[in-house]
């Protein structure tokens, strides 16, 4: 009896054994970027009495770190791939580390709010560089889907994981530790990469070089007034001026961007290359990941924060024990992605990609029964189901958006999905507040969050099916 793989697939892995020391360097990067997300979040009314932070002051707190990230992400991916991606990783995790620092110092919320601005620009160095440094350590691509799956499931639990780290060490120190913990990490981090990742020479596209800092000023202009725009919305109101006019000046920047870059591309005048090359969207095994990326954040991280509010204000949780009890969905992250790698490896990225979305979708649904008294096993399978469905999804995901893009374009295609990650965070969030303060009790506005967290993982399965569909397509044609 034969057997036919999917024509999509990966080369069969490689026989020899995987060399851990540059995967666990450059996870230990994203990790820390990921953590810090969420694990203040926790940490808020110490932290508002502990430097005297007022209302709008804890948002950018929370919120400005995100938004920063957000922002410089295309920056972070175009300068790594035009003046090498160690050399900027490196810069990346000293620049966190050093926020990290003035965050444990700050005495003030301005001091605090300035560190945490920093950590989102040192994060925004690093991650399209880690991802595009893997890419360089395991060329052979089995072995390399099997690495994104570990370098993404490391993520995913951080991000997780933060309101239950950040619980343990504010209760069992205080809240600087959540900011302290970041420095041994990062040493450790940057001390594994010089000593293990290898340092490919840059490369540019179609041999022209060049920084577009127009183009670079509108993007990060743009994404920046994106993220302030939808973190502002969930509490202030999409009718507030600040909030409206984040929108015009994104809408505007943005459409400059889009202009700049495709002038770029198309003449490429100046000796410039784009920072963007609107090209890469042209393809749908990229277009339609970064779109997966919006559609899988804005669900699952939209549906994590409306849980950590239900836990602790319908069921009287304290921060510690609702992130023990969000702990069945971070667990799950650790199974998953290893074993998203290890289906792309041998199906392509698009199969677990869409299978993941699937039971994604059904998941959320079993938060419908959720209510004030509703008993803990009822929401188990909601937990696991959504918990295994998104680690599942964002290796694979990323391994379809990179192998989307030229080489030279690893670390921009790595920076584009993650600001499609970002937007999608900051659009559930805000939307999903917006519903549970509209109705004024938050079950049923949980309920209709998480039928729309359903239908956006059901739009991301078809749209991975769609296009696994056209790489067969394409696969037989040549």
């Amino acid at each position: 009896m034969s057997t036919t793989t999917d024509p999509v697939a990966v080369a069969p892995a490689a026989q020899e054994r995987l060399s851990w020391p540059p995967l666990i360097a450059l996870s230990l990067g994203y990790f820390l970027v990921m953590l810090d997300v969420t694990v203040v979040t926790v940490a808020v009314p110490t932290i508002r009495e502990s430097v005297g932070a007022g209302t709008s002051a804890m948002a950018w707190v929370v919120d400005g770190y995100s938004t920063v990230f957000a922002g410089l992400l295309l920056l972070g991916g175009g300068l790594g791939d035009r003046l090498g991606h160690r050399k900027v990783f490196l810069t990346g995790l000293g620049v966190f580390t050093v926020a990290s620092v003035g965050c444990g110092v700050a005495a003030d919320a301005a001091t605090l709010i300035a560190s945490r601005l920093l950590q989102g620009a040192g994060g925004a160095l690093l991650v399209p560089t880690s991802l595009a440094l893997l890419a360089a350590a395991y060329p052979e691509r089995a072995a390399r889907a099997k690495v994104i799956g570990v370098w993404g499931g490391v993520a995913g639990v951080a991000f997780a994981a933060g309101p239950l780290v950040g619980g343990l060490l504010v209760g069992g120190l205080n809240w600087r530790a959540a900011f302290w913990i970041n420095v041994p990490i990062a040493f450790l981090g940057m001390w594994l990469t010089l000593k293990y990742v290898p340092a490919p020479k840059p490369k540019t596209r179609t041999g022209v070089r060049g920084l577009d800092p127009l183009g670079q000023v509108l993007g990060i202009v743009g994404l920046t007034a994106l993220a302030a725009m939808l973190n502002e919305a969930g509490t202030k109101g999409w009718s507030s001026p600040v909030v409206l006019g984040a929108l015009a000046v994104s809408v505007v920047a943005l459409g400059l961007f889009l202009l700049v870059e495709r002038r770029l591309e198309t003449r490429a005048e100046d000796g410039k290359a784009p920072l963007l090359p609107p090209s890469l969207f042209r393809s749908p095994g990229f277009s339609s990941s970064a779109a997966v990326g919006v559609l899988l954040n804005l669900g699952y991280y939209g549906m994590l924060y409306l849980s950590t509010l239900y836990l602790q204000n319908e069921r009287g949780y304290d921060a510690l024990g609702a992130g023990i009890a969000l702990l069945p969905t971070v667990c799950m992250a650790v199974v998953a992605a290893p074993l998203s790698g290890r289906l792309t490896a041998r199906y392509g990225p698009y199969v677990p990609m869409t299978a993941a979305l699937l039971l994604g979708a059904v998941g959320f649904l079993g938060w419908l029964p959720a209510g004030p008294d509703t008993p803990y096993w009822m929401l188990l399978f909601a937990l696991v189901a959504t918990g295994l469905a998104t680690p599942t999804t964002v290796p694979a995901a990323t391994a379809a958006i990179v192998q989307a893009a030229p080489d030279e374009s690893a670390g921009v295609a790595s920076a584009v999905f993650n600001v499609a990650r970002q937007i999608g965070n900051a659009v559930g969030v805000a939307l999903f507040s917006i519903l549970t303060a509209t109705s004024g009790d938050l079950v049923p506005g949980l309920h209709t969050a998480a039928v729309i967290a359903s239908a956006a993982f059901f739009a991301g399965a078809l749209l991975a099916l769609s296009s696994w569909r056209a790489a067969k397509q394409r696969a037989a044609a040549s």
